[in-house]
């Protein structure tokens, strides 16, 4: 997944930064490790929202705000994706999904405006022991992902 990413960005001539690291459990861990601060660090959470998994990406510095996102798509029925589908949908496993929905994952990506207020993001991409760090707005132009409100 990494060098796919990787092989991607390069494709789409975006300069990133990637930094192989100690495995980490936390956004907390991650941003300490990258020499980042909370704030850049992108968390993808794949949700289902009624019968369909959507990827939702939020500041790690932020919390999941699930009421807006049942107000968006007008559904009482929302919650985390498990372990088992998290690995059947993308591969991988929590804390190592990248933010990004097609050609990466095949996930309707939405993104927070917390990620399109930074200068930067930076993100596990396809492991935890692999981040990769890009200017925002090269992400959001890339990602073409819906962006609203949905962390508190």
């Amino acid at each position: 997944m990494f060098q796919k990413i990787k092989n991607w960005l390069q494709s789409q001539s975006i300069d990133f930064k990637e930094i192989h690291h100690q495995p980490t459990k936390t956004s907390e861990e991650s941003a300490q490790t990258r020499g980042e601060d909370l704030s850049i660090g992108g968390k993808a959470l794949v949700l289902k929202v009624d019968d369909s998994y959507k990827l939702f990406v939020i500041s790690a510095a932020k919390k999941l705000d699930s009421t807006t996102i049942k107000k968006h798509f007008n559904t009482k029925k929302l919650r985390f994706a498990t372990k088992e589908e998290l690995l059947k949908l993308t591969g991988l496993k929590p804390g190592s999904v990248p933010p990004f929905g097609k050609p990466i994952t095949d996930l309707e990506l939405f993104v927070d405006n917390s990620i399109a207020s930074n200068t930067k993001i930076a993100f596990n991409a396809g492991s935890p022991t692999d981040s990769i760090i890009m200017l925002a707005e090269d992400y959001l132009k890339l990602s073409g992902a819906t962006i609203f409100n949905f962390s508190k």
